[in-house]
């Protein structure tokens, strides 16, 4: 027989307090056991079963994520490690350490137990963990997700006792364990609200309480109909212009005339674009996130309506770096990252099928073509000496995420280019891996990185692809990549707080 199913060990011995405290905690159960719960027969039973194995909770996570914001998709995901981790704990040592018999089912009614009976050990209650690490864990990264799901959590707890298959005792500590593991991957993994970007170099900006002031110009092509509506309601003297792809800058240029604040929804092409009218027309910019990705937005800590209004209407801005390219008569701004070589062969590759194929199959047929190729798409000579490249990234602020992909800037105004290379070679597709894998700052004979304040290719041959936030464009010759420090103002919520 396994160790978690023997329970033929002695019964625990006489310590005067720990024999009173069994007592009282057999006192309760069958207290409870006799008690009559008309509204909890019919949902209790079916409650515990649907939490074996986790599937109650697996199936609230994918509830969550499926609202599509990102504090919820990172709470569904917190929520998952927190019961990964109680799971473990409670499988490992809890049911080893402490091999407690399961309640004598006479005083619960046949109605109320359970068709199949567990038959491992009774302490303490893997189910409570479980429930209890979830929803800690959900309630940690957001606390309105988190009262959602407390009252559920607090029922699974509840049936264990309620079906006769747990004691008290033996749910409250694992209520406890459970709660224990979720603020275990919170030290681990810090959550969103932990890891607070600098409220600095704070700017003055008007506070507009209703709106009155506010031009947003949204890009309907980024499916933000809801969000709109949203803003409409809690802000009711903004000005909204919908509009087009193609018309975004135009109606940014109108807006841009006759606004106090220029705001704009779309996703970071969009809010480039935004960017380079405020700065023309020294406006500060209210951003909305709308689109597939949002990086500036999230960095800049605004996820949703209520935060971008939370700052416009109390006043809330800080200035933020903004980094610029140029390449003779070509030049422009990059808010997240702006990167040269194999990566703007692949969006420009990805895009030419992505309309025939959709888009996941088109990033990796463009991964493919274009890392097979038989030559480097970039030539630069690079601090002197000419240099094949694989990938060269620069990022408007330092990352702070393993790898080449774009992670989480904790200071949008460090006056940093964060500059990562992936030299020339054989194997590009493990040159560029490794890269991802390495550390931010390391180098080796595949890749460096590098934090500088400005940076000059020279060499650059003509058709080269660059970058910028989404976008693409053609360079050569010479290529410059600056900042422009503290250039742009930006609402931000929680900069008085």
């Amino acid at each position: 027989m396994s160790p978690d199913v023997d329970l033929t060990l002695p019964k625990p011995g006489l310590h005067p307090l720990r024999k009173r405290l069994l007592a009282l905690d057999s006192r309760v159960f069958e207290f409870a056991a006799e008690r009559s719960w008309p509204a909890a027969r019919p949902v209790l039973p079916r409650l515990s079963r649907s939490a074996n194995h986790g599937v109650l909770w697996f199936a609230t996570a994918a509830a969550i994520a499926a609202t599509r914001t990102p504090r919820a998709r990172r709470a569904a995901a917190r929520g998952l490690a927190s019961l990964g981790l109680a799971s473990l704990t409670i499988n490992t040592l809890g049911k080893r350490s402490v091999r407690r018999p399961r309640p004598v089912l006479d005083p619960v009614p046949l109605g109320r137990q359970l068709k199949r009976q567990p038959i491992t050990t009774s302490f303490p209650s893997g189910h409570a963990a479980s429930a209890a690490a979830f929803a800690t864990g959900v309630a940690l990264e957001s606390p309105a997700w988190g009262a959602v799901v407390a009252p559920v959590a607090w029922s699974v707890a509840l049936s264990r006792v309620y079906t006769g298959v747990h004691f008290p005792s033996d749910v409250l500590a694992g209520a406890a364990l459970g709660a224990g593991a979720a603020f275990a991957v919170r030290g681990l993994v810090p959550t969103r609200a932990q890891l607070v970007t600098p409220a600095r170099p704070r700017a003055e900006v008007p506070a507009l309480p209703d709106g009155e002031g506010l031009v947003m110009v949204v890009n309907t092509a980024s499916g933000t109909s809801e969000r709109v509506r949203a803003l409409s309601d809690g802000m009711p003297g903004t000005e909204i212009v919908e509009c087009e792809p193609a018309d975004v800058r135009a109606e940014l240029e109108k807006a841009a005339g006759h606004a106090t604040v220029l705001g704009v929804c779309g996703g970071d092409g969009t809010v480039n674009t935004a960017a380079q009218v405020a700065l023309r027309h020294d406006l500060p910019l209210a951003v909305l996130p709308g689109g597939t990705l949002n990086h500036f937005a999230y960095d800049l800590g605004v996820e949703d309506v209520r935060d971008m209004s939370r700052a416009v209407q109390r006043g809330e801005a800080v200035r933020v770096d903004v980094g610029r390219f140029s390449s003779g008569d070509t030049e422009g701004v990059f808010l997240n990252t702006c990167s040269l070589g194999v990566y703007p062969e692949l969006v420009t590759e990805r895009d030419r099928w992505s309309r025939r194929i959709g888009g996941w199959p088109a990033g990796v047929l463009a991964a493919l073509r274009v890392l097979r190729a038989d030559r480097h798409p970039l030539e630069a000579e690079f601090r002197g000496r000419a240099r094949p490249l694989w990938l060269l990234f620069a990022g408007n602020g330092t990352y702070h995420r393993m790898g080449l992909a774009p992670g989480r800037r904790l200071d949008l105004a460090d006056g940093q280019l964060d500059v990562r290379l992936v030299h020339g070679g054989r194997r590009p597709a493990l040159r560029l891996l490794a890269a991802a894998l390495a550390g931010p700052l390391t180098r080796s004979p595949a890749h460096a990185a590098v934090q500088v304040g400005r940076l000059r290719l020279t060499g650059v041959a003509p058709g080269t692809l660059l970058a910028h936030d989404g976008e693409v464009t053609e360079v050569e010759g010479e290529v410059t990549l600056e900042k422009l420090p503290e250039a742009l103002t930006v609402y931000r919520p929680g900069v008085g707080d």
